[in-house]
């Protein structure tokens, strides 16, 4: 429930077309409900613009199912990140609206339509091997409601493939890039555009990769000023906050 529905509900009351009773069902649950293994916190969307998010990794599938159900009966868009094949199904049987995006590992529920702004989010990668993490970051933007630009493998062992796209590049509002190994294509587009630039470390290379901390590292101490990093494989993360920043008004 965000701040709007809440705003004409009270309205509704005030108007006596909705009883006090009948705003109290509504309002009994809120802002959260408890189901023991977990805390469905409904008052998130109205704090944050956006619904709670569901981290499925280390939780079974009768846990992610359960709090599916729950969020989706309060109407709202639900999202689960790190999900699988067998948590998609689960939640299939309970809501036909259940879509499964599997390179992102990410199931969504959508029973309102959010708002789209006319700009749009950049998502470039490094390499093909980055696009796991990529389709996270891209589709968790898609799904709170804003137009992505792809770009993949496009990284500085062959520049010209970035150079190619730069003009689009360019007309986004922001740019998220992902990269493993040396982590260098955050450093080259962030000194290529005027737009904030997030910067995804991916686990992708070799041995002294080791599991991403070069990647992180060389992120950390870009030289290009307007270079924020989160997380490795954090595509999530990034998805988010690119949203957040291409909707401020």
């Amino acid at each position: 429930m965000n701040a709007k529905e809440v705003e004409k509900l009270l309205t509704e009351v005030k108007k006596g077309e909705t009883s006090i009773e009948k705003a109290l069902e509504v309002l009994k649950n809120f802002p959260y409900t408890d189901l023991g293994f977990a805390r469905i916190d409904h008052h998130r969307e109205m704090r944050t613009g956006y619904p709670e998010i569901i981290y499925c990794a280390g939780k079974s599938v009768e846990q992610v199912r359960e709090i599916f159900r729950v969020m989706s009966d309060k109407e709202n868009n639900v999202i689960g990140t790190r999900a699988n094949q067998e948590m998609y199904e689960s939640v299939k049987s309970i809501s036909s609206k259940a879509v499964f995006y599997p390179m992102a590992r990410i199931i969504s529920l959508q029973n309102k339509k959010p708002e789209v702004p006319d700009s749009r989010i950049a998502i470039i990668t490094a390499g093909t091997s980055d696009m796991p993490v990529a389709e996270e970051a891209a589709i968790t933007a898609e799904l709170l409601g804003n137009n992505v630009l792809r770009i993949y493998d496009a990284g500085v062992a062959g520049i010209h493939r970035l150079v190619d796209k730069l003009p689009e590049i360019r007309n986004c509002r922001v740019v998220i890039v992902i990269a493993g190994m040396e982590g260098a294509l955050a450093s080259v587009v962030g000194g290529l555009v005027d737009k904030p630039v997030i910067a995804v470390p991916t686990s992708i290379g070799y041995g002294a990769n080791f599991g991403g901390i070069s990647a992180l590292l060389g992120m950390l101490t870009s030289c290009s000023t307007g270079v924020t990093v989160v997380n490795i494989d954090n595509g999530f993360g990034a998805g988010f906050a690119a949203s957040m920043i291409n909707k401020i008004v």
